[in-house]
């Protein structure tokens, strides 16, 4: 599928400041038909914004027929331009990561959705998907009830309540009073979810992995959970990953992502009656 690429900049207003969000547009086209109507997906970025596999990774998608809107998360501080895959990008990045407070990420979700749901080629429908800071973004996003679809790849910072400013990392199983970290919030969910890492990744250990899952299951969100045995940090990530690139796995996850999406955004499911029937237990 053919894809149009342009921009959009949109005000956004919160913790008593407006600042201009650039939010980067992948729109499919079929031609001959100039009203075709596609589900809308947010996507996320990592630390470094829209950066080119960010956008090889819209594209992607868009050509799979979906309305991709990636948001500038650090408009808060800067434009729209990506930071750099170095160590003075991946610093800036990591400041600005825990710098900018939920509320304004929460905002720029808002603006986001409600630009793909102005557009009349969209159906209405809206996914959202992202990797590292970006994977946590889509997760946090579905607290949204107009996204219904979320693909997370190795989303960061969730196990540990280190999104935003905080205080001091915080893997307890039990929630904080009055917290609104992503974690203890993943009740609100209503749509369905599939959380995709590595074992292999640092950043997210085993027991940060196994308590993410317990939480999604605890607050009954329908959700898959993937893991791969070999992959890393960044392992989608086709440019100066520092040698963590996994063509293969990524291929799989996309595959995860296509059904995911396909099935809850491209299908008229209609309004659930709650009457899913137990499995029978047969060999």
């Amino acid at each position: 599928m053919l894809i149009q690429e342009s921009h959009t900049d949109v005000d956004v207003t919160v913790d008593g400041k407006t600042t201009s969000m650039r939010i980067f547009v992948f729109h499919p086209t079929v031609p001959g038909y100039p009203k075709a109507r596609f589900p809308g997906v947010v996507l996320f970025s990592e630390i470094y914004q829209v950066t080119g596999p960010v956008a090889r990774f819209a594209r992607q998608i868009a050509g799979q027929g979906y309305i991709v809107a990636a948001p500038s998360s650090y408009h808060d501080f800067t434009g729209p331009d990506a930071l750099a895959y170095d160590v003075p990008g991946t610093d800036q990045g990591n400041i600005w990561k825990i710098t900018k407070t939920l509320p304004s990420y929460d905002a720029d979700v808002t603006a986001t959705v409600s630009h793909l749901l102005s557009l009349p080629t969209c159906t209405g429908r809206i996914g959202t998907t992202g990797m590292c800071l970006g994977g946590h973004l889509a997760l946090r996003a579905s607290l949204d009830p107009r996204i219904t679809a979320c693909v997370s790849y190795f989303a960061t910072d969730v196990h540990s309540r280190t999104l935003g400013p905080y205080d001091q990392a915080n893997t307890s199983a039990i929630a904080p009073e009055g917290s609104t970290h992503t974690l203890d919030l993943l009740g609100q969910i209503k749509g369905e979810v599939a959380m995709i890492f590595g074992i292999k990744d640092t950043h997210v250990p085993d027991a940060g992995r196994d308590l993410i899952r317990a939480k999604l299951r605890e607050a009954g969100v329908v959700f898959s959970f993937y893991e791969f045995a070999w992959a890393q940090h960044a392992f989608i990530r086709d440019e100066l990953s520092k040698g963590r690139y996994d063509p293969a796995v990524t291929k799989v996850c996309f595959e995860v992502l296509l059904e995911t999406f396909g099935r809850v955004l491209k299908t008229d499911l209609g309004a659930g009656d709650g009457k899913v029937p137990e499995v029978e237990h047969v060999c």
